[in-house]
């Protein structure tokens, strides 16, 4: 089975808020209310699509997902790198189980 290795940024020149906004669209966010008492998650684009996020900036995904997940990138006028790669046994295995 063969996954892309995705490698992105957003531009220096993106203002501070259009950056929070790509974070929390794509990674989701962690909320809470009322001092602490409610909590609850915001799901975001990749919530739907199993990946490895490795670091920042650097996800694998299988290879049916890297056409959805480069697109809603150049969204946000994000620099890309994309490369097909060799999953491993074990990229495998968590790829298949989200």
């Amino acid at each position: 089975m063969e996954g892309n290795i995705i490698i992105f940024r957003i531009l220096r020149n993106t203002s501070l808020k259009r950056t929070n906004q790509f974070c929390k669209k794509f990674y989701g966010q962690n909320t809470s209310t009322n001092k602490g008492k409610y909590k609850y998650r915001r799901k975001g684009f990749l919530d739907e699509i199993p990946h490895i996020r490795l670091i920042r900036g650097v996800i694998i995904v299988s290879e049916k997902y890297t056409k959805r997940i480069v697109s809603f990138l150049r969204e946000y006028n994000a620099e890309i790198y994309d490369r097909r790669i060799v999953l491993t046994f074990q990229d495998k295995r968590l790829l298949s189980k989200r």
